[in-house]
């Protein structure tokens, strides 16, 4: 997976902190967010069959379209759209949050299209 990073700006990197989430804390909600997938479907998200990812990765029908829409626009492979619905999935357990939201899938979508080369 790819992530485009902005620049920081200066007055955030010189507050030493103030602002931030700390890496013990950014931990606790990576191993919590493992947790409940593993609690969920015995497995991590990144580990999910298509039956699996059909059951746990379900979409609104407004999301289910936004998806299609990526996929048409993008060019995306059906097993593109199933990385981007495993990464929501992830994104959404981060939160915590028991569904997918929009901003989920969104997000997802915004890191795979980093992932293919311009056409």
């Amino acid at each position: 997976m790819t992530i485009e990073v902005p620049n920081v700006p200066h007055e955030i990197l010189l507050d030493h902190g103030s602002h931030t989430e700390s890496s013990a804390s950014v931990r606790e909600r990576v191993c919590a967010a493992r947790a409940r997938q593993v609690e969920r479907s015995g497995k991590p998200n990144s580990q999910l069959n298509n039956k699996e990812i059909d059951r746990y990765c379900r979409l609104t029908e407004t999301d289910t379209r936004l998806l299609g829409s990526a996929i048409d626009r993008l060019g995306f492979s059906a097993r593109s759209a199933h990385r981007i619905l495993k990464v929501a999935r992830t994104i959404a357990d981060l939160e915590p949050r028991d569904d997918i939201q929009a901003t989920h899938l969104t997000e997802a979508i915004s890191y795979r299209r980093l992932e293919r080369p311009p056409r």
